[in-house]
Order: C-alpha cells, then structure tokens, then sequence
C-alpha cells in the first residue's frame, strides 16, 4: 500500500506498507484460493483497512492482479476482502497490470531519449512495456512469476543442476512466442521493477557483483552462487534475506535470468517504483479529469470506425434523462454519469462485424478486449449494458453482475434503451424537451403537444420498447408535458 499527497502540484509519499502474502502460492491444482491462504491476505487487509478509513472513496483505488485473475473463486475471496477494508476492490487484467506499471516506473526514474523496456516480475506474472517517455506502446503479460515458477520447480526448497535447467526450459518455453517480436521493437535503455528484481540487485551488491543495477555478466555468476548454497533457507542466512522473500527468490532470478539471455539484456536499472506507484498518477489523471478511460474510447470509436455524431446525440439524450431520474432511482455521482455516457458512445461498437445481433457482438468485444484505464469489472459492466441496449430484456439480464451493481445497471439500460430508440432515425434534428419521470419501476416518458403525431415512427418505436421493458417489470408510458392533456398509455404498457 502506498499513500501520498498532491503538494504543490508534486506527488509526495507519505506512508507504504508491504507484507508478503504470496497469495499465488495459495492456488491449489484446481485454481482455487485455500482457506490459509485467504486468511493470510485477509489479516493483512485488515491491518492496512485501518489505515484507509478517512481516505474518500474516489481518491483511493484497490486492485488484484494475476492471481486473482486465475483463481476460480476470486470472487468469493473479493467480497470477503471488500467487507474487510471497507473498498471495492478491482480486478485488472494483464494488459492493464502492465501499463500501470510502466506509469508508475516512467514517474519513478530519470527520462531518457527513446525507448524503455520495462520488467515487472510479480508473483504469479512478468510484465513487459515497451515505452517512450509516459507513453507505453508495447504490453505483454505472461504467465510466470516468482511464486508459480518457485512452487512448480523448488517446491521442497532445495536448488540443484537438473531443477535449475527445468525452469529455464519453462521460462524459454513462455518468451518464445514474443521473443523475436521483442528485438526487432527495441529499446535504449530496461528498467526493473518489484521485489524480486530489488532482491536480486541487493544481493548482487552484497557479492560484489554489482555497485548499482543488474548485469548479464552477474546473473551468470549469481546462478552459480545458488548451486553452491543449495536450499531456500541458507538463501536466507547467506543474503539476509526475509524467509518469505527467501522461499520465492530462486523462481524471480530464473525469470529476470531467462529474459536477460533471451532478450539480450546486457544491464537493467532498478527502479523503486511500480505498480502502486502508477496507481497514483493514473487516479491523479482521473481527479484532474486526465482520465486514460477518456482516451481509450476516442481510441476505440476511431479504431472502430463508429459514427460518432449519432454516438454523442445517443449519449446526450441518455444523460439528459440520468439528470431526471438520478435522485429517485438512486442513480447520483459520477460513476453512473461515465458508465451511460461510455456505454452510449460505444454501443454501436459490433456493426463492424455485422448489423444482425451487433449488440452482442459488442458486448463480447467489450468484455474482452484490452481497454486502458478498465478493470475486468468496469469492462464486464460496460458490456452488459451494450448488450442489452436492443431487443429483449429479461429480468435476469444483469444478475451476472456484481451485487451493488446489478440494479443500477439495469436502470442505467433502461435509461440508454430509450435513449437508442429516440434516435433510431439518426436525424439531426433535435430532439423536443422531454420530460422523464420516474418512480420505483414506473416511468412516464412526456413529449410537447403534437410532437408524437408528427413522428409516428417514434412513437411506434416507443410502444414497441414498452413492451420489451414490461418483460423486466417496468411499467413504461407516454404522456404530454401540458398537465391539462389526456396521458396516452402505450400499447401493451400495463
């Protein structure tokens, strides 16, 4: 855990905590998270939620990474977790882990001209970024890390010949896919980051392997530094190494080793920053409204081709009825304003593919794809409101989602359903003042006098999407905005 503060527009830190829990070495044959392990992470949780309980929710960002993105049953220990320090906790994917990184190691370490590689080499994963200035370019996670690689090959402890070319095969076997693609990229300078890259750098010094950073030529000598010593608890005695530490180290040095000699690494810099660290500039963007979330969907209605015209009319109109119905279906703050107004701007993501069921073409685009910025659970949100912007609407259609988020999510699609039927003609022509009221599962939808009659499209348009939401139990109707006019009930609306 890392705490600062913004001080005169620097960043200062003021507190960290760390504790090795080693949670990927929790993971049994089946992916599942033990009990011991759970309880382990949960003690420590628990220690650092006292620190957090006067921080506001939007300065604060909690996040897993790979191991809970392996575990089967994340989602059991996520609730505990959230329970314990008060916080939502987000899940990132790897491509997202990755570029985190490298945020957090470009604010950490002196710029240089041209491109930086960047390795992170965490418990259950190894992150590569390739990058110039704060910009990463090039991501990759792979699924190796000190833990995994350490249980897997040295589980008893000890360190021989024959374990040692075993994991090397393995971490050989893990680069050869990207390895070529890596050297013809290039870079001018690489950059470790995480405990195990400090680790081996410290231990380097103390043999007078190294005065500051790694080498190729040191690492050489440090594998056989560790036939000699032979077992995880001499490690300790020998470099003064904490057990935890001790016990993951030999499979952070096979991988930081198999990378140098793959990529043809001849030094690395060591920085103290990483993960944590780019955790706090990339809430800084979100406070200073910097928000990479902003740029990743510019990125991807461009990348897509999207019509951004009709996307912007769409997300408009959505807000414009989120302002009406924010206060009675509980709807307020920013993050339900940014999940409509994305979920607008990309709902018409899987006309790529095809117009036939683009809903769920997008949705699935959505949920997988590496966006920026995006936790697995903001992406899965998104999704489900891209899928279910058209046609049915079931009433289990968002039990899939996290539990404070399934009935908000359901309103929020209620909210750009009407807005997508309203501007199904894609005309340019402004829409009248509409007024939306609501209460509970009862909406009343009002027009000017006369406007309905006028476009009978719409209004057809509209009685039909009456009879879709009435499927989730939502009462929808028509109405005029003069109080003195006759209601008009839409067909097939109770």
């Amino acid at each position: 855990m890392i705490v600062a503060r913004l001080t005169n527009g620097q960043v200062q830190v003021h507190d960290r905590l760390r504790e090795m829990v080693q949670l990927a070495g929790g993971l049994d044959g089946r992916n599942r998270l033990s009990q011991e392990s759970q309880k382990r992470a949960l003690d420590c949780l628990a220690r650092f939620g006292q620190r957090l309980r006067d921080i506001p929710p939007e300065q604060l960002r909690i996040v897993g990474t790979n191991t809970l993105r392996q575990a089967r049953n994340s989602a059991e220990f996520v609730a505990r977790a959230e329970q314990v320090l008060g916080h939502k906790v987000e899940i990132v994917r790897g491509q997202e882990e990755a570029r985190l990184i490298y945020l957090g190691v470009a604010h950490s370490v002196g710029d240089v001209s041209g491109q930086r590689l960047v390795v992170d080499i965490g418990g259950g994963s190894t992150e590569l970024i390739i990058g110039e200035k704060f910009d990463p370019r090039h991501l990759a996670s792979l699924r190796m890390g000190c833990v995994s690689l350490s249980r897997t090959c040295f589980g008893d402890g000890r360190v021989t010949s024959s374990r040692l070319r075993e994991a090397e095969l393995l971490v050989q076997l893990t680069l050869e896919p990207l390895r070529e693609e890596y050297l013809a990229r290039g870079w001018d300078v690489v950059t470790g980051a995480s405990g195990s890259i400090k680790a081996i750098q410290d231990v380097l010094i103390s043999e007078g392997l190294s005065r500051e950073g790694i080498t190729l030529d040191g690492l050489r000598q440090l594998r056989a530094l560790l036939l000699e010593v032979r077992d995880t608890a001499a490690i300790a005695e020998r470099w003064q190494l904490d057990p935890a530490r001790a016990r993951v180290f030999v499979g952070g040095f096979v991988v930081l080793h198999g990378l140098c000699e793959a990529l043809a690494i001849k030094r690395l810099e060591v920085s103290e920053g990483a993960l944590r660290e780019g955790l706090i500039y990339d809430l800084l963007g979100r406070i200073r409204h910097e928000d990479v979330r902003d740029r990743t969907i510019a990125d991807v209605i461009s990348r897509f081709n999207l019509d951004e015209a009709q996307a912007l009319r769409v997300s408009a109109t959505a807000l414009n009825l989120l302002r009406q119905a924010c206060s009675k279906w509980r709807l307020a703050g920013e993050e339900a304003s940014h999940l409509l107004e994305r979920a607008a701007r990309l709902h018409e993501v899987g006309l790529l593919l095809t117009h036939d069921q683009h809903h769920k073409h997008g949705a699935y685009v959505l949920e997988h794809a590496d966006l920026p910025g995006y936790s697995r659970d903001d992406q899965l949100l998104l999704a489900a409101l891209v899928r279910r912007h058209r046609r049915s609407f079931p009433g289990t259609a968002f039990a899939h989602l996290p539990r404070d988020w399934a009935q908000a999510a359901q309103r929020l699609c209620v909210l750009l359903r009407l807005a997508v039927v309203l501007h199904r003609s894609r005309s340019r022509e402004p829409l009248p003042a509409l007024v939306l009221r609501v209460d509970r599962r009862q909406l009343e939808l009002c027009f000017p006098v006369g406007w309905l009659e006028q476009h009978p499209l719409t209004r057809a348009d509209l009685q039909s999407e009456a009879r879709l939401l009435r499927k989730a139990g939502f009462a929808f109707r028509l109405g005029r905005t003069d109080s003195s006019a006759a209601r008009l009930t839409a067909a097939g609306s109770p």
